[in-house]
């Protein structure tokens, strides 16, 4: 695997509209190692999302550059060596379980049946095993999720996008989803990046938390996350753990000067 799963250089970012211009993203730098987890955190409107979709490849930046194993995003993309997951599972209603984990390789032309393998291993690896041919509505929502994270893994991807995941869930279900995306994550090896609202969700999973600030969008802070892996639910009531929360909430608030 390359030594940087993914960076971004000097990404700006405006919007023209309906008589007026919004500057979305100013100068977003950031690098995330193969095989580290980072989490992007902000308040709402400050840019998390078009970050993602400019790695991804779905938006373009006006200024700045980004590459993921060397390669520019559409191109990874085509290549399978990204996976994303959105906080809308978005499976495909008539599709089983099974069909909706194979799909993106149907997109990339890859055929099924030299996959079927790995499509069961992961599957089996988010906790789904014996639900293959369960439709989407037979599913609780947490579930779904699983499915989610099994298809956008299935392409073996270098990075893995995540934008809100489990914002759906209520917080006692998106506990027990945090301890299993880090389980998932520590055995496939993708670089994980993360953009979500919830600080502890953040610092839980996390390498490294990047706070964004708006208007315009901006990176403010870098804050490093110093507990060892694999972490336990027990963490949730370290008087560590909320100190570091603390930390990020008084950058989020504009309490940090910029980085």
């Amino acid at each position: 695997m390359a030594a940087e799963g993914l960076s971004l250089a000097g990404i700006g970012k405006t919007f023209r509209g309906r008589g007026r211009t919004v500057e979305a993203l100013r100068e977003v730098s950031l690098t995330c190692p193969a095989g580290s987890f980072t989490a992007l955190i902000g308040p709402s409107g400050c840019g998390k999302s078009t970050v993602m979709r400019i790695a991804l490849g779905l938006e373009a930046p006006d200024t700045g550059t980004a590459r993921i194993a060397g390669m520019a995003p559409a191109e990874a993309a085509r290549s399978g060596l990204t996976g994303v997951a959105f906080q809308d599972a978005a499976l495909l209603p008539w599709r089983s379980v099974m069909r909706n984990v194979e799909a993106p390789l149907e997109v990339l032309g890859r055929k099924r049946d030299a996959h079927t393998a790995r499509v069961r291993a992961l599957i089996d690896l988010v906790g789904l095993t014996g639900y293959e041919n369960s439709l989407p509505g037979e599913l609780s929502g947490g579930m779904r999720q699983r499915v989610a994270i099994a298809r956008a893994l299935v392409t073996e991807p270098q990075v893995l996008f995540m934008d809100e995941p489990f914002g759906a869930l209520d917080q006692i279900l998106r506990r027990q989803m945090n301890v299993e995306l880090q389980r998932v994550w520590a055995e496939t090896g993708s670089t994980a990046l993360l953009v979500t609202h919830g600080i502890d969700e953040a610092v839980f999973l996390a390498d490294r938390v990047l706070v964004m600030q708006a208007n315009p969008g901006r990176i403010v802070e870098a804050i490093e996350v110093p507990f060892a892996r694999p972490r336990a639910p027990s963490l949730w009531s370290d008087p560590a753990f909320h100190a570091l929360c603390d930390r990020i909430a008084e950058a989020l608030t504009g309490g940090a000067v910029d980085a």
